[in-house]
């Protein structure tokens, strides 16, 4: 399974990085840039990303609102891997993807489209990417991942 190499035993080491070593942090950013649009209009279309360490997904939850109103909602949520919790000894609340939501993998060739960079490019450089979080993930490290 694809989630499998996230699942640390180790540290992650210099040399398994060789793309983001290559990229500059702009372009890094700019690859991100291009997938978090991408997920964005997965979410739209009422799909959910599954991009390795977990997914993207809309969710339904409520907010509430003045007088103890309480209104039902939709919020976009990132919910890690099961796995990946379980691997790292994580808590968190268990938030469940909708059952009739679809979830898809990324499309890294619409991505790569949209960014200019060759899809194998992107490809890795998000894989990287996610080493990098798991291994955050391992080592106990805080993790601040910003998506618009």
């Amino acid at each position: 399974a694809k989630m499998q190499k996230y699942l640390l035993y180790n540290a992650v080491e210099p040399e398994e990085l060789p793309i983001l070593k290559e990229l500059s942090t702009i372009e890094i950013c700019k690859v991100w840039s291009g997938m978090s649009r991408h997920i964005y209009r997965q979410l739209l279309k009422k799909k959910a990303v599954e991009i390795g360490v977990g997914s993207f997904a809309v969710v339904p939850s409520h907010a509430s609102v003045a007088e103890g109103k309480v209104l039902p909602v939709e919020r976009p949520m990132f919910i890690l891997s099961k796995t990946l919790k379980m691997f790292y000894n994580l808590e968190s609340d268990e938030t469940k993807i909708p059952d009739e939501t679809p979830v898809v993998q990324p499309d890294f060739e619409e991505i790569a489209a949209n960014t200019h960079f060759r899809q194998e490019i992107v490809e890795q450089c998000v894989q990287e990417t996610l080493l990098c979080f798991a291994g955050a993930l391992r080592d106990n490290k805080e993790v601040e991942f910003t998506f618009r």
